[in-house]
This record gives structure tokens, C-alpha cells and sequence, in this order.
């Protein structure tokens, strides 16, 4: 579809020609006039000519044709033709007030173009330019969602007084009985893994001496405990369990493995008593029923604020499911590249040396990856910002600045905070909180009981014939791909 829009308002303005194009893109037809081309032509050459050196003549002193022969007439062009380009693009997009993001693309052909020019005639090119979003929601309002409801789990409470005993535990040594669960024990481990030959090999961190281990489930690989459990003082025991296929080593995930342990010492847990005593020494309550009633009110808010998770979810997604939206390519690289570095950051702060791990195929790899990711996040956005366009919403100042002061309070070295930054990401968490709660207001959300809905979920995708659901994974991934 073409927009035109021709202005002869200024001697120096161009014929600019508009043209919708998918993916939030506008192309642009530009006719530069002979009077920018020589402008720019006679720019370019003074500029080079006062930098360049040339044994024999003084810096700026260079005649013409000395210039030209130095630097070779096609180069000169291709310098003059890319600041032309440059500066007509800027010029277009400025005078048809286009708001652009990102770089323009060169949609004519380049050499095409150096073929073409000569400084006295004007020149025709073609470009395109992102643009923000064109973003329709269909409907925001008289929406029914449903919502998992998280009930809170008040055995959660016996089980945190449960564990603050055991981290307060006294430990007695025991010589009469064989370990059990709960029993912390000293043991000299030998470990070993199979290989293909069928022979036993010893493995990095497979071994140990003295070492203390809490009889619980979930400790190592499943067996390992658990064949402890029953052992005798300084009896040696040979277990053979494998490793799990999902271990977190590749080289010793799903192989045999054989453990030789030696138990040296049992060690009893003696848990205190929850009493006023035990809560003064494990929190700032006086009194047992204090700490509990606190663990309780945690727990209710937690699952509270889980509920509310819900059902912001519920309503984000019912909003994404009526949106309709063209996103530029440009913003949805940015994406990509911020997911990328929380990524890499994440690696750093376990320790993983990103330089080595990070090839140039694994970065593309991991680009491809984050890009549907990077794509729903910016529908979510959208949606979100649509509602807040279309209703008014917006965030009061004075509850900015009264949020962005209780951040500041909370923080130990404020010399760290960008506070720019930090009050556009208030900002936004308060804006979103607003258009959430304001949607929660004009919607229904039915709660329904917690794992309901991953049921359904997982039912339906049971159901569902293969060849249907590979169909709709390559439209998902069309529709995503704003290439």
C-alpha cells in the first residue's frame, strides 16, 4: 500500500515516496536532486583532501587530480555515494517525521547505484525502516480466565521449626547400633564408573576420607544413602548403583557405577526444644507462639502472592490470544540480546568461563533459541501497553517517587544503582500493577483448584494427533519469525 507525500514547501526538500510493508516496516522511495549530490559530492572531496597524505605535498594542499589518481576515482565514489545515502535517509526520515528504529536497509542495489552516479544528476533509491508496533487488541474487557488458587500449606510451618532444629541439632556420637535415617555418619568413600571394555575406572570427585553425610533422601544419586542406612561402625560395604541419566555430568550420566564405603562414625541428632529459648535464638520473637504465627502469615502471603501470580498470567495470556500485532525485527533483536545477557551473566555467576564455552556457533545457537521467547515477551508487553494507551492508565508521580525512596532505603550501597534506571524499571513495575489491577476489575477470573489446569493441559496435549501438533509447531514458528 503507498502513502505518498510530495513536499515543495523548502528548495532543499526531497520527493519522498511511503510504502506500508509487512513486519512494522515503511519503505521509502527517495528522489535526491542534483543540488544535494554535488553538495554532497564537493563535501566529501574537500574533507578527504585537507586528511590525506601524499609524499611531495603539504597536508591540504593536494591538487585534485593528484587526489583522485591516489585514491582511485571508483573508491572516491563509493565514499561519496555512502554519505549521500547516509544523509538522504536521515533527511527523509526527519521531513516525513517517520519514527524510526534501528538502521535503515538498503533495498536498491549498491553497485547498481555507483553505476548510476555522477555528482550533477539527481539519484532514486529505495530503503526501508522499522517502525514502532502496529498493535490492535481486539478485546480487553468481559474476559473469563481461569486462575490455579494456591492454598496455603501450613504443615510447611512444622517442617521450617523442623528445620531450624535440625540446624541447631547437638550431634552424639553412637556406638551401639547400626546408622539409620536422620543419622549424620562419617565415611571413607571409594567411587568407580564402568566403561565400554566392561573394567571399573576411578573418576574426578569420586573419592573421599572423613567425609560427613546427613542420612536424608535426595543426598547424591538415588541408592547411595540409602545403602549407608543399616551399616555398622568400620564396616565396608560395596554398592552398585548407576547414575542417573539425567546427572548432571554427561561423562558419568546413565553408566554403572561402584561405590566402596567405609563407615567410621554415627553421629545422633539431639534437637532442642521449641520453646520460648529455641525462638529467641533462631528469630527476633520472644515466644514460640510468635515464630509460629509469623511462619504462618509468611506462608498464607506467599501462597497469596502465588494466586495473584495466577492470575496476572491468566489475564496477560487471555489478552495475548486477542492481540494482533506486527513486530519489528529490530525490537525483537533486542530482545534476544538482552536474553542473551542475562544468560552469559547467569553462566559468570556460576563460575563458567564464557569465553571458552561460548563459540560463535553456540551464541547463534542460543539467538535462535531465545527468539520465540524474545517474541512473547514483547507480545505480553504490547498487550499490556495497549491497554494502558487505550484507558488512560498511568502511573502517579508522587507514588513513583514515595517507591523509588523505599527502593533506595532497601538498598546497602546506592553508589552501585543507575537511579535513572531505577526509576524507569519503578515505573514500569508500577504501571504494570495498575493495568493488571485495572484488568482484575473489568474481567472474570475463576479460580480453580492448584495442578487443575496442567492436567488439562497435559490432557488435551495427550490427545492430540502427532501430525496435528507438528503442524502447529511450524505455524508458531512462521508467525514468530519476523525475519
Amino acid at each position: 500500500m503507498l502513502i505518498s507525500c510530495v513536499n515543495f514547501l523548502a528548495a532543499d526538500t526531497m520527493k519522498v515516496i511511503q510504502e506500508v510493508l509487512p513486519d512494522s516496516q515503511v519503505g521509502l522511495e527517495i528522489e535526491i536532486p542534483a543540488e544535494m549530490s554535488q553538495k554532497t559530492y564537493d563535501k566529501v572531496l574537500q574533507q578527504m583532501m585537507r586528511t590525506i597524505n601524499i609524499p611531495g605535498f603539504r597536508k591540504g594542499k593536494v591538487p585534485k587530480p593528484v587526489f583522485l589518481q591516489r585514491i582511485g576515482i571508483p573508491q572516491f565514489k563509493a565514499a561519496v555515494l555512502e554519505e549521500l545515502v547516509q544523509s538522504a535517509v536521515d533527511q527523509a526520515i526527519k521531513q516525513e517525521e517517520i519514527d524510526a528504529i534501528g538502521n535503515y536497509q538498503l533495498k536498491s542495489d549498491f553497485d547498481a547505484l555507483l553505476s548510476q552516479y555522477e555528482p550533477t544528476q539527481g539519484l532514486t533509491l529505495q530503503i526501508s525502516v522499522d517502525v514502532p508496533p502496529r498493535v490492535t487488541l481486539k478485546q480487553y474487557k468481559d474476559l473469563t480466565v481461569q486462575a490455579e488458587e494456591i492454598l496455603p500449606d501450613l504443615e510447611q510451618v512444622d517442617k521450617t521449626l523442623e528445620r531450624y532444629q535440625s540446624n541447631l541439632a547437638t550431634l552424639i556420637p553412637v556406638e551401639d547400633r547400626p546408622s539409620k535415617m536422620g543419622d549424620m555418619a562419617v565415611i571413607d568413600f571409594v567411587g568407580k564408573v564402568q566403561d565400554e571394555s566392561g573394567e571399573w575406572e576411578a573418576f574426578e570427585g569420586g573419592s573421599a576420607e572423613d567425609f560427613q553425610v546427613e542420612l536424608s533422601e535426595g543426598r547424591f544419586i538415588p541408592g547411595f544413602i540409602e545403602g549407608i542406612a543399616g551399616m555398622s561402625l568400620e564396616e565396608t560395604k560395596d554398592l552398585e548403583i548407576p547414575f542417573p541419566d539425567d546427572y548432571s555430568q554427561p561423562d558419568l550420566a546413565g553408566k554403572p557405577a561402584l561405590f566402596s564405603i567405609t563407615l567410621k562414625e554415627i553421629k545422633e541428632k539431639e534437637l532442642p526444644e521449641l520453646d520460648d529459648d529455641f525462638a529467641q535464638e533462631v528469630s527476633e520473637y520472644e515466644t514460640i507462639t510468635e515464630l509460629r504465627a509469623s511462619l504462618e502469615e509468611r506462608h498464607t502471603k506467599e501462597a497469596t502472592d502465588r494466586t495473584q501470580t495466577n492470575k496476572n498470567e491468566a489475564l496477560i495470556n487471555a489478552l495475548v490470544e486477542h492481540l494482533d500485532a506486527e513486530i519489528p525485527n529490530t525490537l525483537i533483536q533486542r530482545e534476544v540480546d538482552f536474553l542473551l545477557t542475562q544468560t552469559i551473566m547467569q553462566f559468570s555467576r556460576q563460575g563458567i568461563d564464557v569465553n571458552k564455552l561460548l563459540t560463535r556457533e553456540i551464541v547463534d545457537n542460543m539467538r535462535k533459541q531465545a527468539r520465540p521467547e524474545a517474541v512473547d515477551r514483547l507480545k505480553r508487553t504490547l498487550a499490556l501497553g495497549e491497554v494502558a494507551k487505550q484507558e488512560g492508565i498511568s502511573v502517579d508521580d508522587d507514588a513513583l517517587e514515595a517507591k523509588v525512596e523505599e527502593t533506595m532505603a532497601e538498598i546497602e550501597d546506592v553508589n552501585q544503582i543507575d537511579p535513572e534506571r531505577l526509576v524507569q524499571v519503578l515505573k514500569e513495575e508500577l504501571l504494570q500493577e495498575k493495568i493488571l489491577a485495572w484488568l482484575e476489575g473489568v474481567n472474570t477470573v475463576e479460580l480453580v483448584p492448584e495442578g487443575s489446569l496442567k492436567k488439562a493441559d497435559e490432557a488435551e496435549d495427550a490427545d492430540e494427533p502427532e501430525e496435528v501438533a507438528a503442524e502447529d509447531a511450524v505455524v508458531d514458528v512462521d508467525a514468530t519469525a519476523a525475519e
